[in-house]
Formats: C-alpha cells, structure tokens, sequence
C-alpha cells in the first residue's frame, strides 16, 4: 500500500511538472511578440493564417523599402538629372543642398513608410515634455524646473517596426518608450513615432546640434510656444521662417493656454498668427492648406484630445514624408533658381547674331577686298588682252613711271595682320556677349568660356583657309568672246600699219599716188582700236562684278564655317545643355498635387476671429506651393 501511494504521488507530481513546463513554453512563446504570435497561427491546425493576419503580413512587407509616388518620383529624378549635368557648370555649394534632399529622400525610401516620424520643438519652458507625456498618457519624459530637462532626443511609438527610424535620428534603446494603452485613440495613433527633442535655444550647444540635425530628418514638426515667447526672434529667424515652405508637415502649439483668460488666448493666437504669416509661411485657414495653429494646455489637458485627434488623421495619411521630402525640393529649387531660371526669356542664340558673327569675320579675313581685287583684276585682264597696242605702250610706260610693276590705284589694299586679329577677338567677345546676356551667371560665364577657348586658334585658322583658297585674283577665268576680241583688235591694228605703209609707198614712188584710200584705212584702223576696247570694256563690267561676288562670297562663307566650327558650335552646345538643364530644373521644381487634412473640430471665423467653440481652434493642414511662400 504504501509503495502504491508512493507511485501515485510520484506520478502526480510529474504530471504537475510536465503541465508547468508546457504552460512555461506557452508563456515564453507568446511573450517573444508580434513575430512569435504569427508564427505560432501558422502551426495552428490546417496550416492556414487567418485572412486579418495575412494583411498584417502584407501590410509590413509593405511598409519597408517603398516607393515614392509618381510626381515625387519624377521630381527627384528630374533633380538628380539636375546636379548630374551641373556639376561642372553651377558652384558645388550650390549643389550641396540638392544633394542632400537626394540623400535623405534615398535614406528615408529605405526605412518604414507605415510610420511618420514627428518632433515636439521648442524653447526651454515651453512644456514640451510635459506635453509629451499628455500625449503618451503616462509619464515617460522628465519635467521640473531645472532647464534644460532634455538633454537628449526621447522617442515614444506606438507599433513595432520604427528601429530604423529611430536609429536614423540617433536615438539610443534606453530612450525609446511605448505609451500606455489607450484603446481606440491609441489605435489610430499605432504610425506615430512621436520624438522629445532638447530646447532649441539651449545653453548648451550640443543640445542645440542634436535639435537641427533632427528637423532636417523628421516628417513633421510640433512647434510648442508659450505665451511668453511665442514671439522669440530666435525661433522665427532661425527656424519658422527658414522652414516656411514646411506649412503643410508644420503645427505650432501654443501651450500654457490655462495661464490665460480666453480673450487673452485669442489675442495670442491673432499675434501669433500675424507672426507667422510674416515668416512667410501658409496658415491652413478658409480651406486652404497650411500649418495648423492650436491652443492647448498639457497641464490641464484642454485642448490635447483635439491634438491627439488631428495627429492620428495625419498620420493615418501616411503621406507626411513625401510631403516633406517634396518641400525640401522647393527649397533646393529655391536656392538654385537663380543658378537656372534666365532673367531673358528669349535668351540664346539668335539667326541674327549668326549672320553679324559671320559679317564680322568676312570683314576680318578682308573678303569684300578680295572680292573688289577680283573684280579689278579681271577688267584690268580684259583692257590688257582688248586694248590697242598704243594704250598698252602708253600703260606701261606709266607703270615705269611709278616703279612697279602694277598700278598702284588698282592694287587691293593689304590688310594688316593685328588689325585682323583684333577683328576676329572683337567678333567673338561680341557674339560670346549676346549668347550669354539674360543667362544665368554660371551659364553665362560657361558661354563666354566657349567663346573663349574657340577663339584662340581662330586668326591662324582664317589665316590658313585663306591661303588654302588661294588669291582668286592671281589667275581669272577669261570668257569665250576675247579670242574673237583680240583677233578684230590685230585686225585693227594692221589695217593701220597697212594704211602707213601705203603711204609711205606713195611718198616714195612706189605705188601709185591717192592720198585718200590709205588715209582712209590708216584712219579706220586707227578709230576701230579704241572703240574695240571701250565695247570689250563695257562688256567685262557684269562678268567682273559677278566674279569678284563670287570671289567674296566663298571667302565669307568659309570664313563663316571655321567660325561656326570654332566658336558657334561650342557656344551652341553650352546653350543647348543649359536648355537642358532648365528643363529638369522646372520638372524638379514644378507643381505638385498634396492631399489634406482636416483638423478636428474645424476653424470657425477668419484671422481675427478666434476659437471655434469646443473645437479648438484646429485648422487644416494639407498641401501649399512652397515657391510662392518663401520670402
């Protein structure tokens, strides 16, 4: 018997331990979180997850490493277009800013998109852990009269899976805190990653680092003022009205609201609002978006529900990153603007510019003067080949005279080598002028660059096409008719010697004596030579003029073509990538759709007209056109 009991208390016990251990394991796996509870729905019986689980499933697998959306898309990659084909045009610190949108937009793409990230800033007093904790619902950020209280960035989230998000800001795991549980409202706050930053205008300077290293990363800020320093030159200078295009992912809380009566309270707000509208940044008043202004206390509570409300339907958007990154575009296109916008519409290159370009150089490679020694060259080549024999003795007898060998009035006039060069410099620092005017000064100054490096070779060029096209004045062409020309003018010139001879005959008794036959043909010969010539020269005036056209106009237009290749064409390329650049540049900074939200409660009155009554005076917040708020 007593070995019966011992074995029936012996198996008790066992099965007492067995049941422990098994409820220790069950415990152990359900405590290891969101992870372990899907993994054990997938063991259970049938092996199917549930429809609720699977969208969870799909809904984290969506929630990391998205994708932006189509006009966000477009504009940042008409904006890494940009700093590609500008790097060697625009100065680098121009294109810091640009660059680090495009790092942050590629940062922020990698990490949670089911999450928005927003900061509570302020200045030292302003409350602002104390409304953290209000938010939280428990006290999980340090207040008390020691300043500064924060010393370092507190993080609060609602849901799992922000880690990197936190370890972006630098958030250590001993700051991270979870709120305590609140039910529905918690529920629809589970995408907020809401962050405790330190004082903006801390003593301490490291504080001071840590809170503008933060606002560049976050999607959304909270701006808590008091009504004592809601009007610090420090917050609207430095922060409020730089980040002014941040309308639509900006709240300013004024807290300590119990410190006031409600005619005071609508007294701050109307100034603060007028504060705000001065740093140029948009209030979501009468429908249109903006920031959101609010009243609260977070030592009362007045005012927080309303907050907690207007949070969650902003978060729920899950669009506040985008939006934030699409306002750091504007402000990057912002500050490049004038490195790209023309302050010329019409700014370039013109047809008009082209020809005056090239009229210049004709006129710098002498064309027209070659064209007129061509023509002259020719006629003198028609008197010399049609003239009689007398009028030749006569001209060369007058080239002796000068000592040369041509006649000086019908030389072309030499043009002088640094004249030339001068010219051809002139032409291109004019032309390089009226390409680059109403250009931004970057794209000016790579124009006149162009221009520049073209040039440096050009006078030698022009040199050297003209001696390739040789002297058209060296060796005309002669028309078809000077044959018959010459032969009448040997005519003419016989019939002279021959009417002399004649006459000499006579005088000597040879022939017959008749004075007036050989007079007469010596007479004929005589009057025919020179009308020869004056019909040969009038008729050689078109040929000659057409010549020296033709002359002139091969010279121009080869002078025109090593212009165009040396400096037009370069110019043109510089034109055509600024073009280019412009384009990107208006598709990076161009306008872009934003969806809204509406606060809780609404907004009743306008500027002036103080709270709705319960509703707390929230405006909309939603989207706004940051180049046309930035002052």
């Amino acid at each position: 018997m007593a070995e019966k009991a011992t074995e029936k208390t012996t198996e008790k016990m066992t099965e007492k331990a067995t049941e422990k251990a098994t409820e220790a394991e069950e415990r152990e796996r359900w405590d290891d979180g969101l992870i372990a509870r899907r993994a054990a729905a997938r063991l259970a019986p049938g092996g199917e997850v549930p429809d609720a689980e699977a969208e969870a499933d799909a809904e984290d697998a969506r929630g990391f490493g998205g994708t932006y959306g189509g006009g966000l898309r477009t504009r940042l990659d008409a904006l890494h277009e940009l700093v590609g084909l500008s790097r060697t045009r625009v100065d680098g610190d121009a294109l810091a800013e640009a660059g680090r949108v495009l790092d942050e937009a590629a940062a922020r793409q990698r990490l949670s998109s089911r999450h928005t990230v927003v900061a509570l800033a302020g200045a030292t007093g302003s409350g602002k852990s104390t409304l953290f904790n209000a938010l939280a619902g428990v006290s999980v950020s340090e207040t008390g009269l020691r300043r500064p209280t924060t010393s370092a960035p507190l993080a609060l989230t609602w849901s799992e899976g922000a880690a990197g998000l936190l370890d972006r800001l630098g958030v250590p795991g001993r700051l991270r805190r979870r709120p305590l549980a609140g039910g529905a409202a918690d529920a629809e706050l589970q995408p907020l990653v809401l962050i405790d930053l330190p004082d903006h205008d801390s003593a301490v300077t490291a504080h001071r680092d840590q809170v503008d290293r933060a606002l560049g990363l976050v999607d959304a800020v909270i701006w808590v003022v008091d009504p004592e320093k809601y009007a610090d030159a420090a917050l609207h200078e430095r922060y409020l009205r730089p980040l002014a295009g941040h309308a639509e992912v900006t709240f300013v809380v004024l807290n300590q609201i119990d410190r006031l009566g409600a005619e005071a309270t609508e007294l701050v707000l109307d100034d603060l609002r007028r504060l705000l509208d001065e740093d140029g940044m948009a209030l979501g008043e009468h429908g249109e978006p903006g920031a959101t202004v609010l009243p609260v206390s977070a030592l009362t509570g007045e005012g927080v529900s309303e907050l907690r409300e207007l949070l969650a339907r902003f978060v729920q958007e899950r669009t506040a990153s985008e939006r934030r990154i699409a306002a750091d575009i504007d402000a990057a296109a912002a500050r490049l603007r004038p490195a790209y916008v023309a302050a010329d519409a019409r700014a370039g290159l013109g047809e008009r510019s082209r020809e005056e370009f090239a009229g210049r150089l004709a006129v710098a490679v002498g064309a027209q003067a070659a064209g007129e020694a061509a023509e002259r060259v020719w006629r003198r080549g028609a008197i010399r080949a049609c003239g009689s024999p007398w009028l030749r003795l006569h001209r060369w007898y007058e080239r002796k005279r000068w000592h040369g060998s041509t006649d000086p009035r019908l030389a072309a006039p030499v043009e002088d080598e640094l004249a030339a060069r001068q010219r051809v410099e002139q032409a291109v620092r004019i032309v390089a002028d009226e390409a680059s005017r109403g250009l931004p000064a970057p794209w000016a100054h790579a124009v006149r660059e162009a221009a520049a490096r073209g040039a440096e070779g050009l006078p030698e060029a022009l040199d050297e096409l003209t001696v390739t096209l040789g002297d058209p004045a060296a060796r005309p062409p002669r028309p078809a008719w000077w044959p018959a020309a010459v032969l009448a003018q040997a005519l003419m010139t016989l019939l002279q010697l021959f009417g002399a001879l004649w006459l000499v005959g006579q005088i000597v008794g040879v022939v017959e004596p008749g004075l007036l036959p050989p007079v007469l043909v010596m007479l004929g010969g005589i009057v025919g030579g020179p009308l020869i010539e004056w019909a040969c020269e009038s008729a050689v005036k078109g040929p000659a003029r057409r010549y020296g056209q033709e002359a002139e106009r091969k010279l121009a237009e080869a002078a025109a073509a090593c212009g165009r290749a040396r400096v037009l064409d370069p110019v043109s390329a510089e034109l055509l990538r600024y073009r280019e650049v412009r384009e990107q540049y208006a598709k990076a900074a161009g306008p872009r759709p934003s969806p809204r939200i509406v606060g809780a409660g609404g907004r009743a009155g306008g500027r002036g007209g103080g709270r709705g009554g319960g509703g707390g005076g929230a405006l909309r917040l939603g989207a706004t056109r940051t180049g046309a708020r930035i002052r």
